[in-house]
């Protein structure tokens, strides 16, 4: 027994040493399509620092407590310009417990790397991006976690995303911390999400910074539980690239936080600054003038917390770009003078007291805010009645209670 047991050690250093060895040179394409394939529970798939020139998706089905390694954000670099198979450039689906970690993923057809249905993915030092100008026939997405739970996206860079460079849909438990979006259409944006932490990033030079979204017709319909805290959102002024009918094509260049038909979500210790259509705005889905056919949809935003950021703009004029320019040239004639937060008044009046007042568990509350500005845009009555009458918004909600990760640490 005891030379079994030495035999067996043996043969395991061996392999280690061996696999060390192979994995010291540059793998193929077809090596690297065989480990993603044939990933076994615990493996490492290992990308030694190069430029990998690849045609076809990495694709990981079923994994467990994988990781896949690269030497470093721009060090392993994947660049997919000259695809032909798939969309993705890396895809995992129906996994457990995945990490993908210290590498960069470019110039994919389609997302750089989508992740679905799987519970517990960690993205860690990992770059999306698509070089050159941003244009619409870029990938939608950069970092793309769809139907997940127990998220985490730290440390990562997005650049150049047709639609969102940081994105999660339709998850929960979620946390993106410590990383950076610019010239995306969106910077961030959680879409239909439960319970998410948005904090210590930085969201430059996109369209709009940070967004949280509730979109109809998803299987996920309802999000909420949404914290945005202690991030950097300047200068989102980008014009937008999104393909005509995208429904983020609809945001305005110069949106720093757009809150769309979500609940519960609080917004405090940002600064927020040079985004020159909205610091904040908060709009119901009838903005966007879509038509809802999902009869379980609820397009109203309500819960909402704004209160401890900074604000500062340049003296400057809105966007006249797209139905918001237009708004701003015919109805919304603020000048210069643009309100840092725009709300646009459309409200459920069925949530309304006798006395014709919102609840206060269902209220927007905007309070100690740094040089705060205000308009409520009345939309719902042809912007007649534009007002920066604060008095029904001063208030403030209960603190959202924080996002966690099972068995990451990270809170």
């Amino acid at each position: 027994m005891k030379i079994m047991k030495t035999l067996t050690h043996l043969l395991t250093l061996s392999l280690i040493i061996f696999s060390q060895v192979v994995l010291a040179q540059q793998p193929s394409e077809n090596m690297l399509q065989n480990m993603f394939v044939g990933a076994e529970p615990g493996d490492t798939i290992y990308i030694p620092a190069g430029e990998y020139n690849l045609n076809r998706s990495l694709w990981l089905d079923e994994g467990k407590d994988v990781l896949i390694l690269g030497d470093g954000m721009d060090e392993t670099v994947l660049s997919f310009s000259d695809q032909k198979d798939g969309a993705e450039g890396i895809k995992v689906t129906n996994s457990n417990n995945i990490r993908i970690e210290s590498l960069t993923v470019q110039d994919t057809k389609g997302d750089a790397i989508k992740v679905q249905e799987t519970d517990g993915i960690a993205f860690i030092n990992v770059k999306a991006e698509w070089t050159g100008k941003p244009d619409e026939k870029n990938g939608a997405y950069g970092l793309y976690p769809v139907m997940c739970s127990n998220v985490l996206i730290d440390q990562c860079e997005a650049v150049g995303a047709s639609d969102a460079g940081i994105y999660v849909g339709q998850s929960k438990d979620i946390i993106v911390k410590n990383s950076v979006a610019h010239h995306n259409v969106a910077g961030i944006e959680i879409e239909n999400s439960l319970n998410a932490d948005v904090f210590d990033n930085l969201a430059y030079e996109n369209t709009g910074g940070l967004l949280v979204f509730d979109l109809p017709g998803l299987v996920q319909k309802k999000g909420g539980n949404v914290r945005l805290f202690n991030n950097e959102v300047r200068d989102n002024n980008y014009k937008n690239f999104a393909p005509k009918g995208n429904i983020v094509g609809k945001v305005p260049p110069g949106t720093g936080v757009m809150i769309l038909a979500t609940n519960n979500v609080e917004i405090y210790g940002n600064k927020i600054t040079n985004n020159k259509t909205a610091g904040t705005a908060i709009i119901s889905y009838y903005m966007t003038e879509e038509p809802i056919s999902d009869t379980t949809y609820y397009p109203y935003p309500t819960a909402i917390n704004i209160h401890d950021n900074e604000y500062s703009r340049e003296r400057i004029r809105a966007t006249f770009k797209g139905r918001m320019g237009k708004l701003f040239r015919l109805k919304l004639k603020f000048g210069k003078d643009v309100p840092h937060i725009i709300y646009d008044g459309i409200i459920d009046s069925k949530l309304l007291t006798e006395s014709g007042n919102m609840p206060d568990e269902s209220k927007i509350c905007i309070r100690n805010n740094k040089n705060q500005t205000f308009a409520n845009i009345d939309a719902e009555n042809d912007f007649k009645n534009i007002s920066d009458d604060l008095s029904n918004h001063d208030c403030t909600q209960s603190p959202l209670s924080s996002a966690s990760l099972k068995n990451s640490g990270d809170e």
